[in-house]
């Protein structure tokens, strides 16, 4: 073991826990399968940050992924609120995050038409030059779990938006805010939601609220929680300020760390894990790796500064990874690299944005509002289809779920595309 943070415990004992924006790979590979959270039961559903496996990819098939010049047809188009928060659709709803007049709204609407279904509404201050929440609504069951920038957890009812119950981790545990504040989405794991807060993560009770075991206050990092299970082993991953760590769900006992220093302690874009391998990306020339971990101590299988991911998470798909490198805010390059070697596959200059991916294609969503679907392939660069589909910036993940691509931009504008074929 690697180091421990030191760890406090409502509870030491009976049970006693990510996210970019952000959770990846829940796949079986070389023996190590995540643990599955609850709640991803209909077919097609995205119902939290990064998916159903929390990976980037969507279970969708032969969805239409080519489109006449005008673009795919719009389904419909509605305001929510500033922010960066993706979307997450369960059972027809689709939930997101935004903010206006000093406060924050999480909006629940109907997936075929827009319609507002239910908002619920708290007080939250946001940021001129990057405004509104950063997280992502989790959906479990007939309840709907949310993170502020500021540190607000809501637990609200799917059907109704009305409040389950709410704790503020300023707080109580008293945690500190990273310099940009708290982004990763909530991750439901068995009875806990489980949150980026603190220097090793919080759990919480999720159907109380009530703290389960604790970290230090300062450290957190920007990205999402992500499950998995290395040789029999159950863990969360969590990218951290300094680090990339791992604990034990139930417990918060550390299991391994890896240091992981990158300007402004901006680790963001979340962890990928395949087998007992775990890949991470930061930018501001931090580089990429991945790490063995089976020994329970990370050893460095390779190291490379050709992808410096800033928020943007990457997708390994056929053994590729496919991610964008440099900072959204000014130039980058969409690459391909190896992931048993971190070797450069291919670089395509034009393009910088977000991604998710589907069937073999990446669907992209550019920092200037272009919609684009590339193939996802080692050999080189495929476009299959673009469309300019909204204003600048955006800075948020496209989705594609139940026959429908959803984007957003930072101005709160959410629009809904036909994505099923005739």
């Amino acid at each position: 073991m690697n180091g421990r943070p030191r760890l406090t415990s409502a509870r030491r004992t009976g049970w006693l826990f990510l996210s970019v924006a952000g959770g990846a790979a829940a796949f079986l590979l070389a023996g190590a399968l995540r643990a599955a959270p609850s709640g991803a039961d209909s077919a097609g559903d995205w119902p939290w940050w990064r998916g159903p496996n929390r990976d980037g990819i969507s279970t969708e098939k032969d969805w239409l992924s080519k489109w006449p010049k005008e673009g795919p047809k719009q389904l419909w188009k509605v305001s929510v609120g500033k922010g960066y928060s993706s979307v997450s659709v369960s059972a027809g709803k689709a939930y997101t995050l935004g903010n206006a007049v000093g406060q924050d709204t999480v909006s629940c609407l109907e997936a075929a038409t827009g319609s507002v279904v239910w908002t619920h509404a708290y007080k939250c201050g946001s940021d001129p030059s990057y405004p509104g929440p950063r997280s992502t609504p989790t959906v479990d069951g007939d309840r709907v779990y949310t993170l502020s920038r500021e540190g607000h957890v809501h637990c609200l009812e799917a059907s109704t938006g009305k409040p389950v119950w709410e704790r503020d981790v300023r707080k109580d545990p008293g945690a500190r805010a990273p310099r940009w504040e708290f982004a990763g989405s909530p991750l439901v794991y068995e009875k806990m939601v489980i949150l980026n807060v603190g220097s090793a993560g919080l759990a919480l009770d999720k159907g109380t609220g009530a703290i389960v075991w604790k970290s230090e206050k300062g450290g957190s990092g920007y990205a999402s929680p992500l499950p998995f299970e290395m040789g029999g082993v159950k863990g969360v991953a969590l990218f951290v300020a300094g680090h990339i760590l791992a604990v034990n769900p139930t417990s918060g006992q550390l299991l391994w760390q890896h240091p992981w220093k990158t300007s402004f302690d901006v680790n963001a874009a979340d962890p990928i894990v395949s087998g007992t391998r775990v890949f991470v990306s930061s930018d501001y020339n931090s580089g990429a790796t991945v790490l063995e971990c089976s020994g329970g101590k990370p050893a460095t299988v390779w190291q490379t500064k050709e992808l410096c991911t800033h928020f943007s998470s990457c997708v390994l798909l056929g053994g590729c990874l496919y991610g964008f490198d440099g900072n959204i805010t000014g130039r980058g390059s969409l690459k391909c690299l190896d992931f048993a070697t971190g070797a450069v596959k291919w670089t395509e200059d034009k393009l910088h944005g977000s991604l998710c991916a589907a069937d073999g294609k990446l669907l992209i969503l550019s920092k200037e509002g272009e919609l684009v679907v590339a193939a996802a392939q080692p050999d080189a660069y495929k476009e299959l289809a673009s469309a300019q589909v909204l204003a600048g910036p955006c800075w948020t993940v496209p989705v594609l779920a139940g026959g429908r691509i959803y984007c957003r931009n930072t101005a709160g504008d959410l629009v809904c595309f036909e994505a099923k074929k005739k």
